[in-house]
């Protein structure tokens, strides 16, 4: 038997979200607890990866520096983000008919908002958010231990993940100008939401595309300085 359709707070109002059940916990408690939990993991990795960080795995002091502490601040952030948040949203597809306060399908009807094409689940967004999840988050996590014991490959992976998160948030944006723009209950959703809570995703990974090339670069220049000097 098909699901009664019930009323929801997404636009355009007539999407299709049978045995929609309305988010029951309040706007200031998801970002709290979002926020929060992120505070938490940031300063436990900040606290962690100090001058004395000591790689278990290597046995050997490193010395990080604060840049470095940020950058791996910022993958366990994101990669955990990626795997935990947008995991959950790619292999729940029916979150919206949740009918507990669970606090990640909370987070996505809240979400929705912004972008009803999440609550609809929109072919281009569950596509790009099952790649980030499935691929970029792991590879986030490994970036924080490529950091941490100063691996060779490590500017090449944060390069790498950078501009699969450029990319990503490239199509995200993209394709809802494609469809018309128009997935938000209203502009104050669609600022915050929309706009706001993908900023990072922008910022951050272009300033770490651009040093992480210059970082490349640099190393790749070594070789050729010593092959002219021999000659």
């Amino acid at each position: 038997m098909e699901g009664s359709v019930k009323s929801h707070p997404y636009v355009p109002t007539d999407l299709y979200l049978p045995d929609f059940v309305p988010g029951a916990l309040s706007q200031s408690t998801i970002l709290a607890v979002y926020g929060i939990s992120s505070l938490v993991l940031v300063s436990l990795i900040w606290a962690l990866s100090d001058e004395n960080w000591c790689c278990v795995l290597e046995r050997e002091r490193h010395k990080l520096s604060k840049v470095d502490r940020l950058l791996m601040c910022w993958w366990a952030f994101t990669g955990l983000t990626h795997m935990i948040l947008e995991g959950y949203f790619v292999f729940s597809p029916e979150f919206y008919k949740e009918r507990t306060s669970f606090y990640l399908a909370e987070v996505w009807k809240e979400y929705s908002k912004g972008d009803s094409r999440y609550a609809g689940r929109d072919a281009a967004v569950v596509a790009v958010e099952g790649l980030t999840a499935v691929l970029e988050g792991p590879a986030c996590l490994l970036a924080v231990y490529a950091i941490a014991t100063k691996k060779t490959y490590s500017n090449v992976l944060q390069f790498a993940i950078s501009l699969g998160q450029l990319y990503g948030t490239a199509v995200y944006y993209i394709t809802s100008l494609l469809e018309g723009d128009n997935f938000a209950a209203s502009s104050t959703y669609y600022y915050a939401y929309f706009i706001g809570a993908n900023a990072s995703w922008v910022v951050i990974p272009t300033l770490i595309s651009i040093r992480c090339w210059k970082k490349i670069c640099a190393a790749s220049q070594v070789p050729i300085q010593k092959r002219t000097k021999v000659r």
